[in-house]
């Protein structure tokens, strides 16, 4: 039966993973995307906004737009789609706004053509997009939004994602406090070349975050997701992130660090408590320096970006 329309969503994700910088990522339950898309019979891309978030209606300027046409150009078809923005997640967040909207776009306009593609093989159309918004090509939070789980980009050519192991227990806290750092301007802050020492460390951190993910070693983790490639250049755009930091893990936080580009800041925790106890915490940083805040508590989603 052909589908006229159908409705997506996107999940959030959190990329970098502290030394995972453009390599790993992982889906949230919660906030996503929820996107409308339909055949209009046009023969071009109409972008409607119902989100409330203001989102750039130029096709050419809009993420999720960009990864569609990207599909339907190696699809060779000339079909026309709606692409109605319901419900959105907050650009600029740190908890993978642009990709959420990307895989979206292009899960359901695969959906629509009778899923040429498996799931999968979708990812290097919505990096197109992804790549309008933070200048340059990455996958660790379309991985993520696409396939559900834990990710890593072993490679970017050929591109090689792997799904990693984790433990059932492992849930996250993030808190987004009311402030806006764009992913294009946040990059730039990142030197683009480092010591030896420096990568070496890094190195060592990311091996040892994917041992103790797959063996369920908290210690291994906890000691293993810091970044010292390009956190410490973002942090100043946070008011006192080390004393959130501090304040997390003597809570119980395993490990504290931006989500992405930031402004949102993770907490991987052991169990939803803890998770919620820290998210709790954090938010209370930001009260007291007066922003606005808000906290999200969340397992690692297994689903991915999906029909509903």
């Amino acid at each position: 039966m052909i589908k006229d329309e159908v409705k997506v969503f996107g999940p959030a994700t959190v990329s970098n993973v502290g030394p995972g910088f453009d390599l790993m990522g992982f889906a949230l339950e919660a906030p996503g995307d929820e996107m409308i898309i339909r055949r209009n019979g046009t023969g071009s891309l109409v972008l409607v906004d119902e989100s409330g978030c203001n989102l750039p209606l130029d096709p050419a300027k809009n993420v999720a737009a960009v990864a569609a046409a990207s599909l339907l150009d190696e699809l060779e078809t000339h079909e026309g789609f709606d692409l109605v923005f319901t419900r959105k997640i907050n650009p600029g967040s740190g908890v993978g706004s642009s990709a959420a909207s990307c895989v979206a776009a292009v899960v359901g306009i695969n959906e629509l053509l009778g899923n040429p593609f498996e799931t999968a093989a979708l990812i290097p159309y919505a990096m197109e997009g992804e790549k309008i918004a933070s200048g340059a090509t990455h996958a660790d939070n379309i991985a993520p939004a696409l396939l559900g789980g834990i990710t890593l980009i072993r490679g970017y050519d050929p591109l090689d994602i792997k799904h990693i192991p984790y433990p059932a227990d492992l849930w996250c806290a993030i808190v987004h406090p009311g402030l806006e750092i764009k992913t294009r301007e946040s990059r730039k802050l990142i030197p683009t070349e480092v010591p030896l020492k420096t990568a070496l460390q890094q190195c060592g951190n990311l091996a040892g975050l994917v041992a103790g993910l797959t063996t369920a070693d908290y210690a291994l983790i906890s000691r293993s997701i810091i970044d010292v490639f390009a956190e410490p250049y973002r942090t100043g755009q946070l008011p006192d992130f080390e004393v959130l930091r501090k304040s997390a893990l003597d809570t119980g936080s395993l490990g504290t660090g931006l989500s992405g580009s930031g402004p949102s800041v993770f907490s991987l925790c052991r169990g939803e408590d803890m998770a919620t106890t820290v998210g709790e915490v954090m938010k209370k940083h930001f009260t007291e320096r007066s922003i606005e805040s808000e906290v999200y508590v969340s397992r690692i989603s297994q689903a991915g970006c999906r029909i509903i």
